[in-house]
Order: structure tokens, then C-alpha cells, then sequence
């Protein structure tokens, strides 16, 4: 019974900072919406049991990555949008989008219900440090080993870049 209102408490939450997030036209209250939702992700995931995920999505998502978007709003200086007067084709097509992908995921939850099934029937247990270490060292370990030898190769451009050339 506690998950249950758990998990509406947070998903309500999650859709309120969403649609914060679309329909704020200062991008500093849309950033902080952003937060919110990212925050009751973090509460679904600990609904999960999935701890190491929860606190991984307030580190890495509401910390870091809202840290930066907020120093390059603030860098920027960005003003409020103002509203626009006319009908824009982008708008319409982005619109329709949103409605035909509404339809499928109400029509995707419901084949879920027609079977007796819910979408999260599976044990979940990736949650955990144990298991997303055992499946990365065995699983995949030459993809993990790869990333890294991208991001080293990343950083060693970004030192070259960034260091001031002296010739002599």
C-alpha cells in the first residue's frame, strides 16, 4: 500500500515538474522544474529498490548536469521568451508528435492490462552495485573497456586543444 502511494506521490510530481519545465518562459524556474523531475525519478527508483540508481540520479543529474545548465543560462543571460503571435508549422508538426506518441504509449499500457501483465512483472535487479559490476566485468566487459579508451582519447584532445602553443 505505501509503494502504491509512493509511486503516484512521485509520479505526479515528475509530470508537474515536466510540464513545469514545457511551459515556463523564464529558463531559471524551467531549470528548477527540471530538478524536480529529476528528484522523483530518483523517488520511483528508490520505489524500485534500486538505491544505487536513486543516488546516481540525484549525483550525476540533479547535481552535476543542473549545475551546468544553470551557470550556462546564467552565462548567457538569457531572457524571458516572449510569446509568439503567429501559427508556426513547427509547432503544429511537434504537436502531432506529441499526441501520436501520447496514443502509443496509452495503447502499449493497455495490451500490458488486456494480458494481466504489468510492466514491471520482472525482478529488477539492477538496481545494485553488485549486479551492474558483475554484468559490466563479465557481460560487457570490451564495450566498458572501450568507452574508457574513448574518453581517455577524449580528454588527451581536450589538453591538446586547450594547451597554448609555444614555438620556438
Amino acid at each position: 500500500m505505501v509503494e502504491i502511494i509512493l509511486f503516484w506521490l512521485f509520479s505526479i510530481l515528475g509530470i508537474a515538474g515536466a510540464v513545469g519545465l514545457i511551459f515556463n518562459r523564464n529558463p531559471i524556474y524551467a531549470a528548477l522544474s527540471l530538478i524536480i523531475n529529476f528528484f522523483s525519478i530518483a523517488g520511483l527508483y528508490l520505489s524500485l529498490r534500486a538505491e544505487f540508481l536513486a543516488v546516481i540520479q540525484i549525483l550525476v543529474y540533479a547535481g552535476a548536469i543542473m549545475v551546468l545548465f544553470l551557470f550556462v543560462i546564467m552565462l548567457l543571460n538569457l531572457q524571458t521568451e516572449e510569446k509568439a503571435e503567429k501559427f508556426d508549422a513547427k509547432r503544429g508538426i511537434a504537436f502531432l508528435f506529441g499526441l501520436a506518441f501520447a496514443a502509443e504509449m496509452i495503447y502499449a499500457l493497455r495490451s500490458f492490462a488486456s494480458e494481466g501483465q504489468t510492466p514491471l512483472a520482472a525482478q529488477f535487479d539492477y538496481g545494485q552495485v553488485e549486479p551492474i559490476g558483475r554484468s559490466l566485468m563479465t557481460s560487457f566487459l570490451f564495450p566498458f573497456e572501450m568507452i574508457s579508451v574513448v574518453l581517455l582519447a577524449a580528454l588527451i584532445g581536450a589538453i591538446v586543444v586547450a594547451r597554448k602553443h609555444t614555438y620556438t
